[in-house]
């Protein structure tokens, strides 16, 4: 390819939007172009490469091998411009992040805690967005997800964060109103309280039967449930006497040893399956701003 110009740049930086996001429609609503004025750009690109980067199908589109390979370089030659630039600006660690986080853990370990980040890395913007879904890392510029999982995330960096022990919690009234002080058989009297997105793809009572077999209880549940899809929605219920949540200790421990909720059937118990994980695409180099992000993470989850 002939030196590059501005237009040459234009046409890359359109590959780089379509490509990440496999629709010249969306990526022309990113770059406030038309559809056809995108697929000219990629047409012309094509034409100075002499490759072709999309298979152009009926309703979508798709990266050929070649594009693959130029979209992958072409990431990570960003990446690293981007770091270099905030570094040379800033002379310390700079730059935004996007942060995803369950929306539960924010609200209970994360939110509390991120004075002490701000109050190290001034220059760091979190972008903090919570949600369940599953994120496509190439559709959306998410940076790091912090989640609840069993760690398997092929061809991303999965790093354990904390792990974590479960038991049934509720509210001092409700425990005494139904006599569950060590008497599980009173189960069956009780409502529980379903975490339905406790993780991907979860059962509505994933976290209880997980419970049932980490405890080594034979027990069938009790029909009569309610059902939220956060985590700290249940403990809420909970302490406002509404049934028996699963509690997981790094998100109700306070709530615990304040009074507001009692565990009825013992301690909590260790899982091997689920945990935290910090999880992101790999990098090469890692950006700093991302790192130093990850490594008080992991200083906080041991504090």
């Amino acid at each position: 390819m002939r030196e590059l110009n501005g237009a040459h740049l234009a046409n890359l930086h359109t590959f780089l939007v379509a490509a990440r996001h496999l629709s010249f429609a969306r990526a022309a609503d990113e770059l406030c172009l038309t559809p056809s004025a995108v697929s000219h750009r990629i047409a012309r690109l094509e034409e100075e490469l002499a490759l072709k980067l999309f298979h152009r199908l009926p309703r979508k589109v798709t990266l050929t091998e070649d594009g693959e390979r130029i979209f992958q370089i072409m990431q990570r030659t960003m990446g690293a411009l981007s770091e270099a630039v905030l570094e040379r600006a800033h002379g310390q660690v700079a730059g935004q992040l996007t942060f995803y986080v369950r929306p539960s853990v924010a609200q209970c370990w994360l939110v509390p805690r991120l004075a002490d980040f701000t109050s190290r890395y001034p220059d760091v913007q979190l972008d903090i967005r919570v949600g369940n879904e599953s994120i496509d890392y190439r559709t959306r510029k998410i940076d790091l997800v912090l989640c609840y999982s069993d760690g398997n995330y092929p061809g991303l960096v999965s790093t354990p964060l904390m792990p974590e022990r479960i038991a049934p919690v509720c509210s001092p009234a409700y425990a005494r109103r139904l006599g569950l002080h060590g008497s599980l058989a009173n189960l069956h009297d009780c409502t529980l309280l379903h975490d339905v997105a406790a993780w991907d793809n979860a059962a509505f009572d994933a976290e209880w039967r997980l419970w049932l077999q980490a405890a080594g209880v034979q027990s069938l549940l009790p029909e009569r449930f309610l059902t939220f899809d956060r985590s700290d929605l249940c403990t809420l219920a909970a302490v406002n006497h509404a049934g028996v949540a699963m509690g997981r200790e790094q998100l109700v421990r306070q709530r615990v040893a304040s009074g507001e909720l009692v565990l009825p059937f013992g301690d909590f118990v260790e899982i091997n399956k689920q945990g935290y994980y910090l999880v992101h695409p790999p990098h090469d180099p890692m950006p700093r701003r991302l790192q130093v992000l990850i490594d008080w993470l992991r200083q906080a989850a041991k504090a």
